[in-house]
């Protein structure tokens, strides 16, 4: 599935239609080159399940936790890792443990795909907006419209 997402507030819209839906175990793999809006998405999914205040790139730090919010959230950014074994040292699994999972460049950690809860998106330039590529896994084909 295509989503146009032409501007700023259609892809926070877009953000609260994913945030809505949001369950724990969940992952939001957000693929896409530099500068495409995977962080801008995941503030809008951070945003709609009420945090309030600012939200870092997790570029450098990897991982950022959010507690306290309709349902805990792990948002990550893997562009570092030079190897997706990297994602055992960081204790990953730990973190999801009852949450769900941003994560930015996914297939730098080996991807998410094969995991039923998985709602893949791949963000590409549209001349000055973007579109975004939807793939659902199996336990979202029943959420996503």
């Amino acid at each position: 599935m295509r989503v146009a997402l032409p501007d700023l507030a259609t892809m926070e819209a877009f953000g609260h239609r994913i945030a809505e839906r949001l369950a724990p175990g969940d992952v939001v793999a957000l693929s896409g080159t530099l500068g495409t809006g995977k962080t801008t998405l995941a503030r809008a999914i951070l945003a709609a399940l009420g945090h309030r205040g600012e939200v870092p790139s997790p570029t450098y730090t990897i991982v950022e936790t959010y507690d306290g919010l309709r349902l805990p959230v792990v948002h990550a950014d893997f562009y570092r890792l030079e190897d997706p074994g990297e994602v055992e040292e960081l204790g990953l699994d730990d973190y999801r443990e009852g949450a769900a999972l941003l994560a930015e460049w996914p297939d730098q950690a080996g991807g998410f795909a094969h995991e039923a809860a998985c709602l893949s998106i791949d963000l590409e330039k549209v001349g000055d907006g973007r579109e975004a590529v939807v793939t659902p896994g199996a336990s979202w084909q029943s959420r996503w419209p």
